[in-house]
């Protein structure tokens, strides 16, 4: 049975089923095994990891401990009520958007490819062209922010290194219109979140993109990458001290458990704990050599989850009010046994999007496209509901081909 237990809880002869946390966070080769000594359980500790999931059928139990199934049961009943907030209205349909988005999403993965390039060989960066790509980023999220970021959700484990700093960008400038940041701050942002990586330019391919489990050795050259972006960035005399500041700390966790400097609490700026949430969603989210992604509906709630020990709890909420708890671009079950994917988050609820169906599960065939808007009720296009976020891959079909049907 799996169970959800504290970290201090934990004995030699316990098995490790989840560490809980982004892959970045822990020093072990493995996610899942026997715990044999008290050091291995030190090292847990020490990595800011406040609590396990533990198999008490391949180890030691607690008899106290709630069930994953249990716990999961809990967050829900918290998710509900954080999804009851009024969203920010858009400016234009997510179909009038998207083909504007699509371009930007091209000319900004360009972008960082030459800036990564170029830091290699020993160029600074230039400052004009990321300036601009930042502004054509700023302006697609204003004009509708689910058209780009659902986009940017489209990674293969090849270009992620690049798409990933694009991805950090728009959600952060999103994430910041949502707080009601003013402008010229959430291009500043906007500028850290694209160049936050740029450090990884000095780590070898070989590891960046190692298909398995990191060495100690390596994992150490990993965390070394935001003190060498800090650094290369400092040698671009224009750039401000917030940009700055997000690439030196995004890897920085509130209980102090994080890096380079291990700060803690509000001595991590607000810009960096933000930028922090949406590095971590993104990089949960992706397919990369060595992971495999997760629905965005997961991410965010383990993203709550954690929110407890490593993110300001207040940003996080946020951040899932943001992006919504079901995030356009997901592909989730109705419980009609369609599939859809959704297209548009509902203004007070977002437990209840609009969505485009496009597959029945019990037929196993596609069907004609319709848009459903969940927050209505029988007769008036609604009468359905999300049971649970599905995988696009399980059922081999591809929802982002639905996704341009919003004005249908």
């Amino acid at each position: 049975m799996l169970k959800k237990v504290d970290s201090s809880q934990l004995k030699v002869g316990m098995y490790i089923h989840d560490l809980s946390c982004d892959w970045m966070t822990h020093p072990f080769v493995r996610n899942r095994f026997l715990l044999r000594s008290d050091d291995e359980i030190r090292k847990i500790v020490q990595a800011g990891i406040h609590d396990v999931v533990i198999d008490s059928g391949k180890g030691l139990d607690v008899q106290d401990a709630p069930t994953v199934a249990q716990a999961r049961a809990e967050t829900e009943r918290e998710l509900v009520q954080i999804a009851a907030a009024p969203q920010v209205v858009t400016r234009v349909s997510l179909g009038m958007e998207l083909a504007r988005a699509a371009q930007v999403r091209r000319q900004a993965a360009s972008l960082v490819r030459t800036v990564m390039a170029d830091v290699r060989l020993g160029k600074a960066v230039e400052l004009d062209r990321v300036q601009h790509t930042v502004q054509d980023i700023t302006e697609s999220i204003l004009r509708n922010p689910a058209a780009l970021v659902g986009l940017l959700r489209i990674k293969t484990k090849d270009d992620y290194t690049f798409l990933h700093s694009v991805s950090v960008c728009a959600l952060l400038v999103a994430f910041c219109r949502s707080r009601g940041i003013d402008a010229a701050t959430t291009h500043q942002a906007g500028l850290g979140g694209l160049l936050h990586d740029t450090g990884k330019a000095l780590v070898p391919d070989s590891v960046l993109n190692k298909p398995g489990p990191l060495t100690s050795e390596e994992f150490a050259l990993i965390k070394r990458h935001p003190r060498d972006g800090y650094e290369i960035l400092l040698q671009s005399p224009d750039l401000g001290a917030i940009p700055l500041d997000i690439a030196l700390h995004h890897h920085e966790r509130r209980d102090g458990s994080g890096y380079p400097d291990q700060l803690a609490g509000d001595a991590i700026s607000e810009l960096a704990q933000m930028a922090a949430i949406v590095d971590v969603y993104d990089a949960l989210t992706s397919d990369r050599s060595y992971h495999k992604g997760i629905p965005a509906a997961e991410a965010l709630r383990k993203i709550y989850e954690w929110s407890k020990f490593h993110f300001n709890p207040v940003f996080a909420q946020d951040f899932m009010r943001c992006v919504g708890i079901y995030p356009v671009g997901t592909m989730v079950m109705l419980e009609s046994g369609r599939l859809a994917v959704v297209v548009e988050a509902h203004e007070s609820n977002l437990l209840a999007p609009k969505v485009n169906v496009f597959f029945s599960t019990k037929s196993k065939t596609y069907i004609k496209p319709e848009t459903v808007d969940l927050s209505r009720g029988f007769g008036f296009g609604g009468a359905d509901k999300i049971v649970g976020h599905e995988s696009a891959a399980k059922w081999q079909v591809d929802p982002m081909r639905f996704i341009s049907l919003a004005d249908a």
